[in-house]
């Protein structure tokens, strides 16, 4: 197995920050929160000492992609009904 070589050295304690959000770095945060509301709602808050605000609104959920009905008896799973195909009622 071959290694891979890194292409660009990290200074050692180094964070390498992923998505970014324009106009939060540097700012002095004043307290962070979370709270879970009805539906699932889970709301992330990070609130700035400069009267901003960063706050994530995370929603989970099922999704079913395909219901059918099969006959095994012959093990070929010959399918008898599709229920479900792609539905959602996500927004």
């Amino acid at each position: 197995m071959t290694e891979r070589k890194p292409t660009a050295k990290q200074p050692a304690g180094r964070i390498v920050p992923g998505n970014q959000y324009p106009g939060v770095h540097g700012k002095v945060v004043d307290w962070a929160e979370h709270t879970f509301e009805e539906g699932g709602l889970l709301f992330i808050r990070v609130r700035f000492t400069d009267k901003t605000e960063l706050c994530w609104r995370v929603n989970t959920g099922i999704v079913i992609e395909e219901a059918d009905l099969s006959d095994w008896k012959t093990g070929n799973f010959k399918k008898i009904k599709l229920f479900v195909k792609s539905e959602s009622d996500w927004e």
